[in-house]
């Protein structure tokens, strides 16, 4: 990366690092978040070390992705060898259900309206290993109390259940999960607790520590301006050793890549596989990706996680009425502590001639679930946000 480059600082409302974005008013980093001049510098000096040196790039790139993995420990507040370093969120669950400690018979507990991320991987977990799912309704950790939905839970857990799997912030309408009380009523009724924190990291502050969430998974591409191909897996260091080690590659071998290469003898096979949680890292990674991504967290660390929340609900405070009086039913939990960078509405319009006048107002959003979604960040400037709203006004009238 240049040290040009390097230099320019993230700053609040300010698009200078993002030169190539074209929508004048980019709400949608739910989905994508664009990566920056810096995160592209650093992915072409990545490229460019592997285009001059070749194999002797590797050594600096593994040590690159150890810093990574340092950074994103700091953010989550959690010790960097309870980390694995993961191609994706999905892929970090995924790997999460197969090696659970799965018994014939046991509950595992979703929620209805979750991203398929956080449930698909647990239904085919439990149909190849004897257990059942069951998905709970969101409805009761919508209102001005979480009281409702967390006795509903409770009733659950009291029935015996083995995990519950639950995202830290809901894709479609932004609601953020009570997690330390959810963690707390698993674990009084012997269950754990599963997160999909790609929503929530690097605009909510998380720390797992305190939490006491056993798992936690996300990813690089959207609230940390990352490539995607890059994710990670937290586990609780008190639940490594119940993990069963079904997956495996030649990275997860103790000593790579030392025991390649031994001394006037074969390629060995014996060599034992860690036991620490980044035996998940398998084999090669997306090394582009995840240089990219430190310079993302970077910039994520610059301006630093509760401001940056703090800034999107101002965002959210001076946009969410001004929807409202265009007939827009905004879905913001009425509890704060349940509020997160996205902000959902419900319209009473057809959503995709809506969708399409905003897209070709130059205001990107996105429309899960029957809802418009508005997802800004840290470089939203709120002197858009006039223009924002007389794009739907358009939209709405057309």
């Amino acid at each position: 990366m240049s040290e040009s480059t390097s230099s320019v600082r993230a700053r609040f409302g300010d698009r200078s690092l993002f030169p190539l974005l074209g929508a004048r008013s980019y709400l949608n980093h739910a989905a994508v978040g664009p990566p920056s001049s810096r995160v592209c510098a650093a992915v072409r000096a990545q490229q460019d070390a592997f285009a001059s040196q070749g194999a002797a790039a590797w050594m600096p790139g593994m040590a690159q992705r150890e810093r990574v993995k340092v950074k994103l420990a700091q953010l989550l507040s959690v010790d960097p060898k309870d980390l694995a370093l993961m191609p994706s969120t999905t892929r970090a669950i995924s790997d999460l259900a197969r090696c659970f400690p799965w018994r014939p018979g046991d509950r595992i507990l979703g929620f209805e309206g979750e991203f398929l991320t956080n449930v698909t991987p647990w239904r085919v977990a439990a149909e190849g290993f004897g257990a059942s799912l069951v998905l709970l309704p969101l409805g009761g950790f919508r209102g001005p109390s979480v009281e409702a939905g967390l006795a509903e839970l409770e009733r659950e857990l009291r029935r015996g259940v083995r995990l519950v799997a639950v995202s830290a912030v809901q894709f479609s309408d932004g609601l953020a999960m009570p997690l330390a009380a959810m963690a707390r009523l698993c674990h009084q009724y012997g269950a754990e607790l599963a997160v999909d924190a790609m929503q929530a990291v690097g605009n909510l502050p998380l720390n797992l520590t305190e939490l006491g969430v056993d798992y936690a998974a996300g990813g690089s591409h959207k609230w940390m301006f990352g490539p995607d191909g890059a994710g990670f897996l937290y586990v609780r260091p008190d639940r490594l050793a119940g993990l069963v080690q079904r997956v495996a590659g030649w990275l997860s071998h103790e000593g790579p890549p030392g025991f390649l290469f031994p001394d006037g003898g074969p390629v060995r096979y014996d060599v034992p596989l860690r036991r620490s949680i980044d035996w998940l890292e398998v084999g090669a990674a997306h090394g582009l990706a995840f240089a990219g991504w430190e310079a993302g967290i970077d910039m994520v660390a610059e301006l630093g996680v509760p401001q940056i929340r703090a800034y999107t609900q101002e965002y959210h405070d001076r946009i969410e009425g001004a929807f409202v009086e265009l007939g827009a039913q905004s879905l913001r939990s009425p509890d704060p502590t349940g509020r997160s960078a996205i902000l959902s509405f419900r319209l009473k319009q057809p959503l995709t001639p809506v969708f399409r006048s905003l897209n070709e107002s130059g205001v990107a959003v996105s429309t899960p679930a029957g809802l418009l979604r508005l997802s800004p960040h840290w470089p939203n400037s709120f002197d858009e946000i006039p223009e924002v709203v007389a794009a739907l006004a358009r939209a709405i009238e057309a």
